[in-house]
């Protein structure tokens, strides 16, 4: 299974990725990595495992244009899989149609709650006592794809936004490598807002 990666920051949950994959824990490879910042850390951790690293230039395009430079990246590399990895941008209609059902986004809340920006900021401040993350398939909409997987992180009274965060992406990076796993391995079947897995 060929997958592609697309990222805009450090690429934690990408190294995390990497590092399931190194230890078989995911049956595929990574065919790309993908970013709209060319300052991105994470193209670095790319090249340094010698996977393809890609820096492409949003400025002066449309968000279609833009995806339509992406699609033909992951086509031409013959990806299957499409894992957002930190990659903070809305995709355009274009491309979830390109990978219906096969994009991947990982996200630091329990859905449906939460969405969009600052989702541990939006967990503190209206009080909840329970955060989490969640895999999700992306469709059109923001962060309102069919759920895969998700796991509750509790959240405690001294909690701020740095150490919710903190505890919330140790638990993604296990989350989104099983999640990926099971898509590789033919083990997920999307039923309406449901997601089976076999």
């Amino acid at each position: 299974m060929k997958i592609g990666v697309l990222i805009s920051g450090r690429g934690s949950n990408l190294a995390a990725i990497i590092s399931a994959i190194q230890r078989d824990k995911i049956p595929a490879k990574i065919s790309c990595v993908i970013s709209n910042k060319a300052s991105a850390k994470g193209l670095e951790i790319a090249s340094n495992h010698k996977i393809p690293a890609i820096f492409i230039d949003p400025k002066g395009l449309s968000r279609e244009e833009y995806d339509r430079l992406l699609v033909t990246e992951l086509k031409d590399r013959g990806v299957e899989l499409v894992c957002l990895a930190g990659f903070m941008r809305i995709i355009s209609h274009y491309f979830v149609r390109s990978f219906p059902d096969r994009i991947m986004n990982i996200h630091p809340a329990l859905l449906p709650s939460f969405t969009g920006l600052a989702a541990q900021k939006q967990a503190l401040d209206y009080g909840v006592k329970v955060s989490g993350c969640t895999v999700h398939f992306v469709d059109e909409g923001c962060d309102t794809g069919p759920i895969i997987l998700q796991k509750a992180v509790p959240i405690l009274e001294d909690d701020t936004e740095e150490s919710l965060s903190k505890r919330i992406l140790t638990e993604e990076y296990k989350l989104y490598s099983e999640a990926i796993s099971l898509f590789c391995q033919g083990r997920l079947k999307v039923e309406g807002r449901r997601v089976r897995i076999t």
